[in-house]
This record gives C-alpha cells, sequence and structure tokens, in this order.
C-alpha cells in the first residue's frame, strides 16, 4: 500500500517530504522540500558560530590589552550594551520569536506566493518602526546612560565618552533588526550558513578598528575609544550587505512599501496583525531578560571601576558554549519545531525536543565543568597581556565562575523556549521568566554583598538553572515533550565521564603557573592547547568506555 505522503531517498542520504502549497484561494500543489540532516545543520551553525566567537575573542583581547579595564572600557561597554539590549529586545528577541515560527507556518500551509507577500508587510511595517526607534534613541542617549549606568558618573569624562558612543552607535540596532527579518527568512528555507556567518562581520570590523583605528586616533589626540564605535556601525551595514544576495537568490528580498495605503494594508494581513499580537507577549518576555541586565549593568557600575569590563569579558568566554550549542540547537531547531507543529507532528516534535536536549546534557555538562575548574587558564591565556593585569585575570575568573554554575541551563533554555515558541506559546516562558527575574535579583541582594561583580553572575546562573527546569516541567506537564527510553543511563554514563573530567581539570589547572607565565605566551598558549585537547580525549574516552554511543546523535 502506498503511503499518502511518500519519501524520495537520494543516495547522500538526504531525502524530500511532499509538501503541499496552498496559495491563499489558490489550488493545492504538491511539492518537495529538501529534508535537511538536523546534525548537519546544527554543525553549520556551530561551524560558523566558533570562527565568531574566535574573532569575538581576538576583539576582546585587542580591547583588554588597548585599555585594560578602565573607565573608558566600562564606558564603552555601556554604550555598546544599549542599543544591544534593543536589539535583543526587539530583533532578535521578540520579533523573531513571533515571526519565525508565522513565517513557517505560512509556508507550509500557503507556500512561497504568500510567505513573499508577508515577508515584504512585514518588512515595511519594520522599517518604518526602527526610524522611529534610531531617532529618538539618538536624542535621549544620555537618559538611557543614566538608566543603564548612572555610576559612571564618578567619572565624568567616561559618562561623557559613554553618551557619545551610544549616540553614534544605536542606530546600529536598524541594522541588527534588518538581519534578524532576513535571518529568519533564509532559515525557514533551511539556509543557515549565512544568518550563522554574519556575526563574523562585525568581529573583523572591530578587530580593524581597534588594530589600525586606536593608534590612528591615538596620534592625533583624540580619545582612541571611539574608534571601537566606528567599528561597531562598520560592522553592522557589512552584516545587513550579504544577506542581500541570499535573499535575492530565493526571491524572498523585501520590497518595502512605505506610502500610508500600503503600511494599511500591511497591518491589515492576518499574518502581521498575529506576528503583531505574539511579540506583545515575547517582548515582556524578551525585556524580562534585558531589564536583569539593566538592573546588574545597573549594579556592577556602583562596584569598583572595572567591574562592568570584568563581567563582559568573562561573559565572552561563556559566549563559547552558549553560541555553539544553545544557539546553534536553537537556530535550526525552531523551523523544525514549528513545521512539526504545524503538520500535527506530535511524535516528530517530541522526538526533536528528545534530541536537543541530550545533545545539551552530553555537549554542556563538560563545558561547565571547565568553567568552574579550568577558569584561571582560560582567562589567563586569553586576555593577560598589555594593560591587563593580574588582578584583572583573577576578577573575571571569578565571574566566570559564576557563569559556569548555570551553564546547562542557559544552554538547555535555548532548546526548550522553541518548545513552545513553535507552539505560538509565548506566554507561558513569559510568566516563568518574569518569576526567575524576581529569583534572580532576590539572590543578588544576598550574593552582590559576598562576592561583589561574581555574585552577579552567579545569581544569573542560578536563575537560568531554575528557569530551565521550570519549562522542562511544563513541557512534560502538558504532554508536549515525551522522553524517550534510555535517558536514566544516559545521565550516568554522562556523570561518570563528569566525574573523571573534574578529576583531570583540577590537576591541569594547577600543574602552571599561567599568571606567571605573562612573558612566555607562546608557551602557555601551548599548554592551554595541550591540556585541553586531553581534557577532550578523557571525558568522551570516559564516556565511551561506560557504554555511550556517540554515533546515535548523528542520525537525525
Amino acid at each position: 500500500m502506498l503511503s499518502a505522503n511518500p519519501m524520495i531517498i537520494y543516495r547522500d542520504g538526504t531525502s524530500f517530504l511532499p509538501v503541499v502549497s496552498c496559495p491563499r484561494g489558490a489550488a493545492c500543489q504538491r511539492r518537495y522540500t529538501r529534508r535537511v540532516s538536523l546534525i548537519k545543520s546544527v554543525s553549520t551553525v556551530s561551524l560558523w558560530t566558533l570562527v565568531s566567537r574566535i574573532t569575538g575573542l581576538a576583539r576582546e583581547l585587542l580591547i583588554a590589552a588597548s585599555f585594560g579595564a578602565s573607565a573608558m572600557t566600562d564606558a564603552f561597554n555601556v554604550a555598546f550594551r544599549i542599543p544591544n539590549l534593543f536589539r535583543r529586545l526587539f530583533a532578535e528577541g521578540a520579533f523573531s520569536q513571533a515571526f519565525v515560527p508565522v513565517l513557517a507556518a505560512n509556508k507550509a500551509q500557503h507556500g512561497e506566493a504568500s510567505t513573499k507577500l508577508l515577508v515584504d508587510r512585514v518588512g515595511s511595517l519594520l522599517a518604518v518602526a526602527l526610524l522611529v526607534t534610531c531617532v529618538l534613541g539618538v536624542l535621549l542617549s544620555p537618559l538611557l546612560v543614566w538608566a543603564m549606568a548612572s555610576g559612571l558618573q564618578q567619572n565624568v569624562e567616561g559618562y561623557e565618552a559613554a553618551v557619545q558612543m551610544t549616540r553614534f552607535m544605536f542606530p546600529y540596532i536598524g541594522f541588527m533588526s534588518l538581519v534578524a527579518l532576513s535571518s529568519g527568512i533564509l532559515n525557514a528555507w533551511k539556509r543557515f550558513a549565512v544568518p550563522a556567518a554574519t556575526p563574523v562581520l562585525l568581529n573583523v570590523s572591530m578587530i580593524t578598528a581597534a588594530w589600525l583605528g586606536v593608534p590612528w586616533l591615538s596620534a592625533r589626540g583624540i580619545e582612541p575609544i571611539y574608534a571601537m564605535a566606528g567599528g561597531v556601525m562598520l560592522g553592522g551595514a557589512l552584516q545587513l550587505a550579504v544577506q542581500i544576495p541570499a535573499l535575492a537568490q530565493l526571491g524572498m528580498l523585501p520590497r518595502f512599501r512605505l506610502m500610508g495605503p500600503a503600511l494599511r494594508e500591511a497591518w491589515m494581513d492576518p499574518d502581521t496583525r498575529r506576528i503583531g499580537k505574539l511579540m506583545l507577549p515575547a517582548m515582556l518576555g524578551v525585556s524580562v531578560a534585558q531589564i536583569s541586565l539593566l538592573i546588574n549593568t545597573q549594579i556592577a557600575s556602583h562596584l569598583p571601576t572595572g567591574s562592568v569590563s570584568w563581567l563582559t569579558f568573562a561573559d565572552r568566554l561563556m559566549e563559547f558554549p552558549t553560541a555553539l550549542l544553545g544557539v546553534a540547537l536553537g537556530v535550526v531547531l525552531m523551523p523544525q519545531l514549528a513545521g512539526a507543529k504545524a503538520n500535527g507532528d506530535s511524535g516528530e516534535y517530541s522526538a526533536l525536543l528528545d534530541w536537543g536536549l541530550r545533545i545539551v546534557v552530553l555537549l554542556s555538562v563538560p563545558c561547565a565543568i571547565g568553567l568552574l575548574a579550568f577558569a584561571k587558564p582560560l582567562v589567563a591565556v586569553l586576555y593577560h597581556y598589555g594593560a591587563f593585569t593580574a588582578n584583572d585575570v583573577q576578577q573575571t575568573t571569578l565571574a566566570l565562575m559564576g557563569w559556569g554554575v548555570g551553564l546547562v541551563g542557559i544552554v538547555a533554555i535555548k532548546v526548550l523556549a522553541p518548545g513552545y515558541y513553535a507552539s505560538q506559546d509565548i506566554k507561558t516562558p513569559v510568566r516563568i521568566a518574569v518569576v526567575v527575574l524576581v529569583i534572580t535579583q532576590l539572590m543578588n541582594i544576598a550574593f552582590v554583598p559576598l562576592f561583589k561583580h561574581a555574585g552577579l553572575s552567579l545569581s544569573i546562573g542560578l536563575g537560568a538553572m531554575i528557569n530551565a527546569l521550570w519549562l522542562l516541567f511544563g513541557l512534560l506537564r502538558r504532554g508536549s515533550y515525551q522522553p524517550q527510553a534510555g535517558w536514566g543511563r544516559f545521565v550516568l554514563q554522562v556523570l561518570a565521564a563528569s566525574a573523571l573530567l573534574v578529576i583531570y581539570l583540577l590537576w591541569a589547572a594547577g600543574l602552571v603557573d599561567w599568571v606567571a607565565l605573562r612573558s612566555h605566551s607562546l608557551l602557555r598558549a601551548g599548554w592551554l592547547v595541550l591540556l585541553l585537547s586531553g581534557a577532550v580525549v578523557v571525558y568522551l574516552g570516559a564516556a565511551w568506555a561506560a557504554g555511550l554511543n556517540l554515533r546515535q546523535f548523528l542520525r537525525r
């Protein structure tokens, strides 16, 4: 008996599934879309994300070596954080969470002609909103800096520099919001490489600014930190520019219609209104995270000078595993989960979540152990140059260990939250995030007096663990996620390998005086590479010896 949905298998292992294409008001047609291997897609995103994080680390290294953890470094970090806050709130946060599921459902149910119309209308409304936002942001820069980090006023020069750089960099949100629109479209077509690669351009631009712009301004008696603001704007423009050919190739390059009648027509479209309605709770949910960031930055600005920078440098290292695992999995799983939900395939929906969570446990647990047991070698080798002192190494190490406590939760949220977003349920994660925000700030009251800036990262880490567990229990309770067999044995295997890894890393961290080797940077870096390579062998070897079949994760 023939299946109603036959699958065409090719020699390379990929396949085509028939998808019903039903443009609004038109007869249905059956077409075939390539079913891309999940592990291949995750690997593509992870590879480009790794390149992005390496270049981002080089960027932070140059900033640390050029300016150290100074008042001007704090000023730049605050000024850069302000447009990034709005970017995460409107672009990569609320907008993406609302746009991608609706776009994927529209594509699956109505076909590409209807999707192109939706893209044009959403793009037009987004362009108008961005223009208004950027103008207001430039005008209100002094108020924004005061709200973000009033403690910078302890150093008048640093505070004024933060205001000027905020004015110059705020339009960066316009570039990145349009990049988020483009990335959502490309991800819906399973074109993951371009969106994953674009952050590299920002880092390259900022590296160029630090390498060439800083000495050029310094030689002319101009504050050199302003070169970094120029690098940010150049990077934003380049990131948007590389999206255009990819969208044009798909025939999905947005056509902006900014006149009154066209905008009214765009706003009355049922799907754009649906996106708008979904953005409201999504914006609240994302704003919870950004409010937490705002509060923590405000607190850090009143701690000893350098606290904002120590947290920023530690955050850059924490983003390596977070982006390589969590972001890559979330980007790939979101359209897959939305497609499974739109087709009513609850079995595939649950299986996707199960696969993602097993990857999270397998890879984020050893990464968390590394941040806790091997933090000082990582910070010393990567940052301990130029103006970055031994005290900066110690303080950044403490902040990094706080992140390590909650790394598993931070990564798991990137897999669990799309399980709700794909169902167009944004309210539940928002409610959880609001409660976790309150809990996090209560922990700040307890931890900051004891651990200073490290107490801030510790509170966020513990809050992420609570958030992830709450999301997991919610999916289990509603029956959306049904764990497949073998979880108990799998967890024991990971724990056994992790126990051996802890012993190895504690020994390795004490093997070398990482701070004293500052003048022998190549030798110190060589030790780091050697010992980390040994850690990979120890963990994977121990997992294999415990009976864990690593090939099972390559089969999706």
